[in-house]
């Protein structure tokens, strides 16, 4: 019995020493595939920045709709359509319109003629017409006055009928390329673009509106082109809140500096707009994840990863940060 027990304790300790041994081993290993990251001092720009989400969009973009349903009876562009201002570019059918029109003005025509005729028999008695007399011709005014606001109506029903390009640009939506389809009021039917109106606009909060101001620089990265940089400039804050935003959320517009490539920038795009509030010139500089802090102040890994070289630190940027005393361009730190 004894044998046994003696023979099991040997098989533990045996276990135990070869786990830790794999443990050991894969330590060793871990340690041995991290690689250290090192950096070379070096001297450029550094610059504070503001990050804001928000969409390309348009100056002139128009959605058209005509104000009464009916049947379309002539369409005359097509997508991509360049259009210039007051161009006629799609029409309903107008018999039934037209004949409105036509009813109204002979209704004028009847109540103006009673009218008339009603003020040539009070003619000079101004000073002596009845109630009756009142009566009668305050009625035959109104009626006239009725069917003129008619003809009024009718004529800008008729205009209405035709949907006209609001400025010049291209038509980048077009419901129904064809005649002959019943449409409703709510029912879209055109959408009208000036491209070289596109311009950027983010939503800032109350405490990022303080530090903004007209004229900031910024680089403008759309998601669908994360390699490419848009120069712009801030154009715009709003002086008061979003109505369509929850808390105080203001309006910022930011134009574009050059016309981006209208092949491939859209209205509705999203992205980020780095807006730099202040920057520093030919500085020296470190990325940020380089820097570190203990009790005694900010230091660097300077030649080694065992010697802390004790520095004093400028501008923050994004991703990099100015070093103003304790080391030298050229010089290699290590992570």
């Amino acid at each position: 019995m004894r044998k046994l027990f003696s023979g099991k304790r040997k098989i533990v300790i045996g276990l135990v020493l070869l786990a830790a041994a794999i443990f050991g081993f894969r330590a060793y290993g871990l340690s041995r595939s991290k690689t250290t990251e090192t950096f070379q001092v070096k001297r450029g720009d550094v610059s504070e920045e503001m990050i804001l989400s928000g969409e390309i969009k348009a100056e002139k973009f128009a959605e058209l709709y005509f104000q009464s349903g009916g049947q379309i009876a002539w369409v005359g562009v097509t997508e991509g359509q360049k259009v210039y201002q007051g161009q006629a570019l799609i029409k309903l059918d107008t018999v039934k319109l037209s004949a409105d029109l036509q009813r109204a003005y002979s209704d004028l025509r009847a109540t103006q003629a009673t009218l008339d005729k009603i003020h040539d028999e009070v003619k000079g008695h101004s000073s002596d017409e009845t109630y009756t007399q009142r009566e009668i011709r305050t009625a035959a005014e109104v009626a006239n006055d009725k069917a003129f606001d008619a003809v009024t109506k009718a004529e800008q029903d008729l205009r209405n009928a035709t949907l006209y390009a609001p400025f010049s640009g291209f038509v980048s939506f077009l419901s129904h390329s064809s005649a002959g389809i019943n449409v409703s009021p709510a029912e879209k039917q055109i959408d009208i673009l000036d491209p070289s109106t596109l311009y950027y606009e983010a939503a800032a909060d109350q405490t990022e509106t303080t530090n903004l101001s007209l004229g900031n620089k910024v680089r403008i990265i759309l998601d669908s082109f994360n390699d490419q940089e848009f120069e712009g400039e801030v154009s715009y804050l709003g002086m008061s809140p979003k109505p369509d935003e929850a808390g105080s959320i203001y309006k910022v517009k930011i134009k574009f500096l050059s016309s981006p490539d209208l092949g491939k920038v859209r209205v509705g795009m999203t992205g980020d707009a780095r807006i730099i509030l202040s920057k520093k010139e030919d500085v020296l500089y470190v990325p940020a994840k380089f820097i570190n802090n203990d009790t005694k102040g900010t230091f660097l890994h300077l030649g080694s990863t065992k010697n802390k070289t004790y520095v004093e630190t400028g501008k923050e940027g994004e991703d990099v940060t100015e070093i103003v005393k304790g080391a030298g361009e050229g010089d290699l730190i290590y992570d």
